[in-house]
């Protein structure tokens, strides 16, 4: 599937979108609270999705890999809270790989319209990048904004000689070591098949 988002790039399959701005223990990130999706978060993880897109591809998406055991990775599903109780904002790594090498992928990343330029985005993306780290990971990749992952400790994944199995302008296809001590494999990105690349 290719979309266009603005003028100055194009890319194929899911791509992030921008809301600027211990393992199950809430964290607090200014007034926002994090916590890990629980079973009882699903119908809210989906509105959330469907709110933040046009379509409902990302909401599809993040129930294609919830039902993939091969993708779907316990406690990397994060939900950002705001103030008031209500969830706000959503952030998923799931299993993908760089050659042969596990690595995460990063999205979709999602936040309630009237939610988004609050931080409830970032801080769901924090939260499960530090659970992540936690839990021994240590590469993630993402297809989104060059000006928004950044923030995050993300650079052009070809500085790491890692590339999409698909045309995308440099910039835009990002890595992120959490453990820069740690060895990064490089190669061609392989992606659960719910992102359809």
């Amino acid at each position: 599937m290719r979309r266009e988002h603005g003028a100055d790039y194009q890319y194929t399959g899911y791509v992030l979108h921008p809301q600027k701005d211990k393992e199950t223990s809430p964290i607090m990130t200014s007034s926002l609270t994090t916590r890990p999706e629980s079973a009882g978060d699903v119908a809210i993880i989906r509105d959330i999705n469907l709110a933040a897109f046009p379509t409902p591809l990302e909401a599809d998406l993040v129930e294609a890999l919830r039902a993939d055991p091969q993708a779907w990775l316990p406690g990397l599903s994060w939900l950002a809270e705001a103030p008031g109780g209500e969830l706000a904002g959503y952030a998923l790594l799931t299993r993908c790989h760089v050659g042969d090498s596990p690595a995460l992928t990063l999205g979709p990343c999602a936040v309630k319209p009237e939610h988004q330029q609050r931080g409830a985005g970032s801080a769901a993306i924090r939260a499960a990048l530090q659970a992540a780290r936690e839990q021994g990971e240590n590469l993630v990749l993402v297809l989104g904004h060059a000006e928004y992952y950044p923030r995050f400790g993300f650079t052009p994944a070809s500085g790491f000689r890692i590339r999409p199995p698909f045309d995308v302008e440099d910039k835009y296809m990002m890595a992120l070591a959490l453990d820069p001590e740690r060895p990064v494999p490089s190669g061609v990105i392989r992606y659960p098949a719910a992102f359809g690349v």
